[in-house]
């Protein structure tokens, strides 16, 4: 395939390891300076800034070009994404962590809220940990747990940094220098806890997942999860 990477910063540069080292070609390398023609590629992959995210989709989705995004904190343009693309007869994924290791966290999280639910002596609370640089908070994959759970539980929402309740779940946000990204989510009663955990120990396995779906969605129409990618769930 011939890539374009939308966004070449840490992550990209990870993606285009993994792609070259799979026979990829990269054609595009944006870092938000220079114009570019993205047809010369068979397909995008975004991983650059959320004001940049919605333009650099529906760049690809206008131009027939499948594309993958990871970019976080865009995502109140998200639905128009989707409609552009169904109206367009486009391609596209996006994942709040391409991490195939995250993606199975996330099933195993939406199943244990399932099985807690009616479980009232436990209290529940998330916390998610990245490296400094990181431009939201709190992360995309940890509003996708939280969004597993409140699909699954009587929660109704999410709050940073907030005090649990009975429909709260609170997000702690940590920012610690080189810590790729770790997850865990928390029940707790008095007289136990139980703890779900993804620890990421380098970008590697994001740069994959991000590769791996773009080999999947080459050829394809419409918008799809990592869910189908992984054919789980």
């Amino acid at each position: 395939m011939k890539i374009a990477l939308l966004g070449y910063g840490r992550m990209g540069k990870e993606i285009e390891k993994i792609a070259l080292q799979r026979g990829h070609e990269i054609v595009i390398k944006d870092e938000g300076t220079a114009p570019y023609e993205i047809t010369k590629a068979d397909i995008a992959i975004d991983f650059s800034v959320p004001t940049a995210a919605f333009t650099n989709i529906s760049n690809c989705i206008n131009n027939a070009v499948p594309v993958v995004s990871g970019t976080t904190g865009w995502l109140k343009k998200h639905d128009d994404v989707i409609e552009l693309c169904h109206q367009k007869k486009g391609a596209f994924i996006y994942a709040s962590n391409f991490s195939l290791g995250v993606n199975i966290f996330f099933e195993l999280n939406a199943q244990l809220a399932k099985m807690m639910n009616s479980l009232n002596n436990y209290t529940i609370a998330l916390e998610e940990i990245h490296h400094i640089k990181k431009l939201d908070a709190p992360s995309g994959t940890a509003i996708t747990l939280a969004e597993g759970i409140m699909n699954n539980s009587s929660k109704t929402a999410w709050e940073l940094g907030g005090n649990t309740s009975k429909e709260i779940i609170p997000i702690t946000a940590k920012r610690i220098a080189d810590v790729p990204g770790t997850h865990t989510v928390d029940y707790t009663s008095a007289v136990d806890s139980i703890q779900l955990k993804h620890t990421a120990h380098n970008r590697q396995g994001f740069a994959l997942g991000a590769v791996v779906a773009a080999e999947w969605l080459q050829n394809k129409k419409g918008v799809y999860t990592m869910k189908d990618v992984l054919n789980i769930g």
